[in-house]
């Protein structure tokens, strides 16, 4: 965790409003984004990538889940709020909405976005056991030690049930018509 004042306030954030679960899995998604691209040596802002990490689901909380607007556009709403009490400028503001959007698309081009890049691939990781292999077994043991998964998917599945029954355009929808919950049932990281 980055040592500035905004990423100890996003913890808090989400923290307070987030299930120990989803915590959880923003923390693992800071953890997985940050070590894929250290590793890899891409360049990235490392506060913004954990502010937008631990706000990134938000927008799936009660509390902030919008009746009109996917729940990614939501979270990147109430992350831009958020980075304007933090100080942020206008653009780095617009960058935490963005990043957070992102990370829902199928493909975030690292030039363009490396956060998003990073978010996208973790979130994928995360929820739907994609490309485990990225990290290295015994980083992702640690993480998975560290930060455990607290019956997260199937508090997650429900999640996305619910945005796809009221918001069934939405990103959240067509994943939901697409396979997900079957998909994330079978994620390597639940096994064993």
């Amino acid at each position: 965790m980055p040592d500035t004042a905004a990423a100890r306030s996003a913890l808090q954030v989400a923290g307070a409003f987030h299930s120990p679960a989803l915590l959880h899995h923003c923390r693992r998604s800071y953890l997985w984004a940050a070590e894929y691209g250290r590793s890899r040596g891409i360049g990235f802002d490392d506060e913004l990538l954990f502010v937008s990490a631990m706000l990134h689901d938000i927008g799936l909380v009660p509390v902030f889940d919008s009746a009109n607007v996917p729940f990614e556009e939501a979270g990147g709403a109430v992350a831009w709020v958020f980075a304007a009490g933090a100080g942020w400028d206008a653009d780095r503001r617009r960058r935490t909405a963005e990043v957070i959007v992102a990370h829902m698309a199928d493909e975030v081009d690292v030039a363009v976005d490396p956060e998003g890049h990073l978010l996208e691939l973790a979130t994928g990781l995360d929820i739907s056991g994609r490309n485990p292999g990225d990290w290295p077994a015994e980083f992702r043991a640690a993480v998975l030690d560290r930060f455990p998964r607290l019956g997260l998917i199937e508090e997650f599945v429900g999640c996305f049930e619910s945005q796809a029954r009221r918001k069934p355009t939405s990103l959240a929808g067509r994943f939901v018509g697409s396979g997900f919950a079957a998909r994330a049932r079978a994620n390597p990281l639940d096994a064993g």
